[in-house]
């Protein structure tokens, strides 16, 4: 079983610049550079037959190059149940439109719909029952995020492996975005 999704990765510079609002959360996990991503379709712990037939359909999803901004910032959760703390990804048609094609592509290959919401971010940390007013108190600091644009041309299907440590991701394909 792998565990995969198809997501766009976030430049050098503008991970950098990322990097620097990474402090001041007790109990962050912040994300290495390299880890900084917008997901566009989380397929879960999938089997390898299914992967390769991922994989075919992926190679099949066309699409422009993107331009993206990054804007805000934000938590999931709610008081100690916050998890997590990302980046916004300003409104993008096109990056809502790959996104569909991804989802479209997922369920050519036999995968079930994701139910959730796309909701495209960059997840700067993990957090393990913060303190409420800690993780409000470093969104009011940081709500104001806001990159230049930046282009994207190739998005990729990754996968991931959960540690005690935390997790890791490999590109497993690179597809271009013509």
């Amino acid at each position: 079983m792998l565990r995969l999704f198809a997501a766009l990765a976030v430049p050098e510079e503008i991970a950098q610049a990322l990097s620097a609002r990474q402090h001041d959360l007790q109990g962050a996990r912040w994300r290495p550079l390299e880890a900084l991503h917008i997901t566009l379709r989380f397929f879960g712990e999938i089997r390898e037959d299914v992967a390769d037939d991922l994989d075919g359909e992926l190679s099949r999803v066309a699409g422009a190059p993107l331009s993206l901004e990054l804007e805000g910032v934000g938590a999931f959760g709610e008081g100690r149940d916050v998890h997590a703390v990302w980046a916004g990804v300003a409104e993008n048609a096109a990056l809502r439109q790959l996104a569909g094609r991804c989802e479209a592509a997922a369920r050519r290959a036999g995968l079930s719909p994701d139910r959730r919401t796309y909701r495209p971010h960059v997840t700067l940390a993990y957090l393990t029952r913060p303190d409420p007013a800690d993780v409000a108190a470093w969104i009011q600091r940081h709500n104001l995020l806001k990159s230049p644009p930046f282009e994207v041309s190739r998005f990729g299907l990754y996968s991931s492996q959960l540690s005690p440590k935390g997790s890791s991701y490999r590109l497993e394909q690179d597809y271009p975005l013509r």
